[in-house]
């Protein structure tokens, strides 16, 4: 009996799925555990340890399009990834549990992850840095980006250290090693079961014949969010809104500043000008959050908020798909 190639790919998204399930569990207790006993805010936590964890996906995803010539699927995967993010990931894991968030959070990170954004815009649009009558994001526009993402973690450190306690320290048994083997290891987790999780998805879709852009946008773009997905729907069914938040927030500026950053610094990527489209929803996405947050008076993202974020995600899905 011999397996069809769509059978297979069907396969591999199914195991990179359940590996990321796993992972996504030991990388939030371990963090967990760690800002519990080190006294570090579980929101730093997830805004460095965790992002950076479940950023690896993008990272590779974006790296490997640009050094292989498909700036559309590089630009679109984080562009997507950002959308689905927000609209996707916070609306579930507001769903699962109301996802209390800090003022620090509402007036530092959320514009932060905005502010990371209009920077995108602006040096996609602008010709600042370069000769070529196209759009595009350059290698010093890359450098450029990796500089404020440097402000950033310079601003997570800092905070770590002048802010308070978590407000409920985290249980957690074992030792620091233990802690660290759990990071380590559902990091790993992450890594791989995203990536299987995008191999199969873009496997099954390029055998319909799909582009980069769109697969980038959906197919790519959920399967890079897995990771953030279900990391912060664990850290929500766990109470831990602190992590959750982070996470999503954290991993949204990674995206933006490390990911492109980094990718453009080795390659330059021609941008299409209907990205900003997409770039826009990121924008409004983010302010959507903002608004939520002071229309709740409690810093809280409800469950009626996270149903509205996902029915948003869902209808554009159908635009994206109706645009092709």
């Amino acid at each position: 009996m011999t397996i069809s190639s769509s059978m297979m790919d069907g396969l591999l998204l199914l195991l990179g799925l359940a590996v990321l399930v796993k992972g996504a569990g030991f990388l939030v207790e371990g963090a967990a555990a760690i800002a519990s006993r080190m006294g570090i805010s579980a929101l730093a936590i997830g805004l460095t340890v965790v992002s950076l964890g479940t950023s690896m996906p993008e990272l590779l995803v974006s790296l490997m399009s640009g050094l292989q010539n498909k700036p559309d699927l590089a630009i679109a995967n984080v562009i997507g990834s950002n959308i689905a993010n927000v609209l996707l990931v916070l609306g579930f894991a507001a769903i699962i549990r109301p996802l209390q968030v800090r003022n620090s959070t509402v007036v530092s990170e959320i514009p932060f992850s905005l502010s990371a954004a209009l920077l995108l815009g602006f040096l996609a649009n602008a010709h600042l840095f370069s000769e070529k009558a196209e759009l595009s994001i350059s290698r010093l526009d890359g450098a450029i980006l990796l500089f404020f993402f440097l402000l950033f973690m310079l601003y997570v450190y800092k905070s770590s250290e002048t802010k308070e306690s978590p407000v409920r320290q985290v249980e957690s048994s074992g030792p620091t090693a233990r802690a660290i083997t759990l990071i380590v290891t559902g990091a790993l987790g992450l890594y791989f079961g995203g990536q299987w999780v995008v191999d199969g998805a873009v496997g099954l879709a390029q055998g319909w014949g799909v582009n980069d852009a769109l697969i980038g946008l959906t197919i790519v773009a959920i399967g890079t969010s897995s990771p953030e997905l279900v990391a912060s729907s664990v850290a929500a069914y766990r109470n831990q809104s602190d992590i959750a938040v982070g996470n999503i927030i954290g991993s949204n500026i990674f995206n933006l500043l490390w990911v492109l950053g980094f990718t453009s610094s080795v390659v330059e990527l021609p941008f299409d000008v209907i990205s900003n489209t997409d770039l826009m929803v990121v924008i409004g996405s983010s302010a959507m959050v903002i608004l939520a947050l002071v229309s709740s008076r409690i810093n809280t993202v409800t469950r009626t908020h996270g149903i509205v974020f996902v029915l948003l995600y869902a209808a554009y899905l159908a635009y994206v798909v109706m645009r092709g």
